[in-house]
C-alpha cells in the first residue's frame, strides 16, 4: 500500500469513474459529426444533388465554425466552470445535430416542392437550386453543431486536470481521446443501418431519423453528467487518499527551485499569445488535426469512389469497423511517456515530446496507401492494404493528440488550460477547413478532368495528393514545436 493510502486510508477510484464520463461524452460528440458523412454519399446526395464540393463546402464551414468556437468555447469553460459549461455545449450540439433532419423539410417548403420524390427526380436548374438551398439549411444546421461540439475538448482537458496528476494525464486523456475512435467505430455499423432502416419504414428517406436518434443520447449524457460531478475537494467519492492523489504535484511544485504555477491566477485571453508554448499548441494542432478530420469525413466517400462500396453494404461497415478498429492502439500511446520516465527519468514534457516524434513517423505510411492499393496490382481486395494503413496513422494520431492535450497540462496553470486547449482546437478546425475545403474542390476537378498524379487518374489521383500532405505533416508539426519550445518551461503567473 502506498504513502498515500496509508496516511489516508484505501482510496477510492471515482477519478476513473470521471474519465468514463468524458469518454462517452466524446464517444457522442464523434457519433454526431459522423451520421453526415456516413449518409451523405448514398442517402443525402440524390435527393439534393450534391457534388463532392458541396460536401466540401459542409464540411470546410462546419470546421471554421468549429476552430472560431473552440477560441471562445475554453474561455467561455474558465469562466463558466466544468459542470455547467460542459452542459452548455452537450445541450447545443445535440440540438444542432437533430436540427440536420428538418434541412430537407426546410428545403421543400422553401422551394414549394411537395415531396423528396420530386426532388429526386428534379434536373437542370431546379436541381441546382435544390443543391444550393439545401446546403445552405445544412450549413446552418452544422454550424450550432460546431459551436456546441467546441466545447467538448477544453471542458474534457479542463476536467482531468482538476481529477489527476500530471503523471497520469497523458493516459487518462488517451482513454477518453479514443471516444472518438469508438464513436467513429461504432457509426458505421449503425448509422447507415438506421437510415435503411428508417427509410424501409417509409419514414422520410431514413437519413432524418439517424440524425435524431444519434443527437438524442446527448441529452442522455446531460441528466448522468448533474448528478455524477462535482469538483474532487467537494466530491464526496472522492476520499482524503485519493484527492491527496490528485493534488500531489502541489507538493512537488513546492519541492521545485523554480516558482510555482499560481493557479489562483489566470492568463488573459491575448496574453496568452505571447507565450511561445501557446504557438507550439498552435502549429501542433494545426499541421496535425485536419488529417484526422480528412479521414473522418472522407474515408466512407473514398470506399465510394475508389472501390466502389455505398456505405450500407457489408464489405464498407467492414472496412470503416477495421480502420477504427486498429486507430484503438492509440489508448496504449498515452501510456507511452509514463514508460519513458520511468526508464529514463525524462520530465514529462520531454517524454512527451519524445513519444510524439514517434507517432509521428507512422503517419508516413499513407504514401503508401493509395499504391498498395491498386486493384490491378495487389488483387481485388487491394482495398484492405489503404484501410490497414489509414487505421494506423489514425492511431497515430490519437496517441499524439492525447499527448499534445497533456502538454497544455504541464505548462500552463489549470486557470488557463481550457483557454489554451481551445486555442488549439482553433488551431485544428482551421486546418481542417482547409483541407476539406481543398479535398472537394480537389476530387470534382480530377473527376472532370480526369487528372493523372504519379500513374493515378481521376479521383484515385485527387486521393493521393491528400494522402501525400497528411503523411508528412506531423514530422513538420514536430519540428515546429521543438522549436519553439525546445525545453520544458512551466508558465509562471507573475
Amino acid at each position: 500500500m502506498s504513502t498515500l493510502q496509508n496516511t489516508a486510508g484505501r482510496m477510492t477510484n471515482y477519478r476513473w469513474i470521471i474519465c468514463a464520463m468524458l469518454f462517452f461524452a466524446t464517444t457522442v460528440n464523434y457519433l454526431d459529426r459522423q451520421v453526415l458523412s456516413l449518409t451523405w454519399k448514398d442517402f443525402i446526395s440524390p435527393e439534393f444533388h450534391w457534388t463532392d464540393t458541396h460536401y466540401g463546402y459542409i464540411t470546410a464551414i462546419f470546421s471554421i465554425v468549429y476552430a472560431l468556437g473552440n477560441l471562445f468555447a475554453g474561455r467561455f469553460i474558465d469562466w463558466m466552470g466544468t459542470k455547467k459549461g460542459y452542459l452548455w455545449a452537450i445541450a447545443v450540439w445535440s440540438t444542432g445535430a437533430c436540427m440536420h433532419a428538418l434541412c430537407g423539410l426546410a428545403t421543400e417548403v422553401t422551394l414549394g416542392i411537395e415531396n423528396a420524390a420530386n426532388m429526386i427526380s428534379a434536373t437542370g436548374a431546379l436541381a441546382s437550386t435544390i443543391a444550393i438551398t439545401s446546403v445552405y439549411y445544412f450549413i446552418a444546421a452544422r454550424i450550432i453543431l460546431g459551436i456546441g461540439e467546441a466545447g467538448n475538448f477544453p471542458a474534457a482537458i479542463k476536467v482531468t486536470a482538476e481529477y489527476f496528476p500530471k503523471k497520469d494525464r497523458a493516459f487518462s486523456t488517451s482513454i477518453f481521446n479514443a471516444g472518438s475512435t469508438i464513436g467513429a467505430l461504432i457509426a458505421p455499423l449503425c448509422i447507415p443501418t438506421l437510415a435503411r432502416y428508417f427509410q424501409r419504414m417509409g419514414v422520410g428517406n431514413g437519413w432524418e431519423m439517424a440524425f435524431i436518434v444519434i443527437g438524442g443520447l446527448g441529452f442522455i449524457w446531460m441528466g448522468l453528467w448533474m448528478f455524477m460531478y462535482k469538483k474532487p475537494d467537494e466530491n464526496p467519492h472522492v476520499n482524503a487518499a485519493e484527492l491527496a492523489y490528485i493534488e500531489q504535484d502541489k507538493e512537488e511544485d513546492k519541492k521545485a527551485t523554480t516558482p510555482a504555477t499560481k493557479d489562483e491566477k489566470s492568463i488573459s485571453f491575448l496574453q496568452c499569445f505571447k507565450y511561445p508554448q501557446t504557438w507550439a499548441v498552435f502549429f501542433g494542432k494545426f499541421m496535425t488535426d485536419g488529417v484526422w478530420w480528412f479521414f473522418l469525413f472522407w474515408a466512407p466517400a473514398y470506399i465510394s469512389d475508389v472501390y466502389g462500396f455505398s456505405s450500407d453494404t457489408p464489405t464498407a461497415q467492414m472496412l470503416i469497423f477495421v480502420l477504427y478498429a486498429i486507430t484503438m492502439l492509440s489508448v496504449y500511446g498515452g501510456k507511452l511517456p509514463t514508460i519513458i520516465i520511468n526508464k529514463t527519468g525524462k520530465n514529462p514534457y520531454a517524454a512527451r515530446m519524445q513519444a510524439m516524434f514517434i507517432f509521428a513517423l507512422f503517419p508516413l505510411l499513407a504514401l503508401f496507401a493509395q499504391p498498395l492499393g491498386n486493384k490491378e496490382v495487389f488483387g481485388e481486395q487491394a482495398y484492405w492494404f489503404p484501410i490497414i494503413i489509414i487505421g494506423i496513422a489514425g492511431a497515430a494520431h490519437q496517441s499524439w493528440s492525447a499527448n499534445i492535450y497533456s502538454v497544455v497540462g504541464d505548462m500552463f496553470p489549470k486557470s488557463t488550460i481550457a483557454t489554451i486547449v481551445g486555442i488549439g482546437g482553433m488551431a485544428g478546425g482551421i486546418s481542417s477547413f482547409l483541407i476539406n475545403m481543398s479535398s472537394g474542390l480537389l476530387f470534382d476537378y480530377a473527376d472532370k478532368t480526369q487528372m493523372v498524379f504519379l500513374g493515378f487518374q481521376g479521383k484515385p489521383a485527387g486521393y493521393f495528393i491528400i494522402f501525400c500532405v497528411c503523411a508528412v505533416s506531423y514530422l513538420i508539426g514536430w519540428c515546429i514545436m521543438k522549436a519553439l519550445v525546445p525545453k520544458y518551461k512551466p508558465i509562471i503567473v507573475d
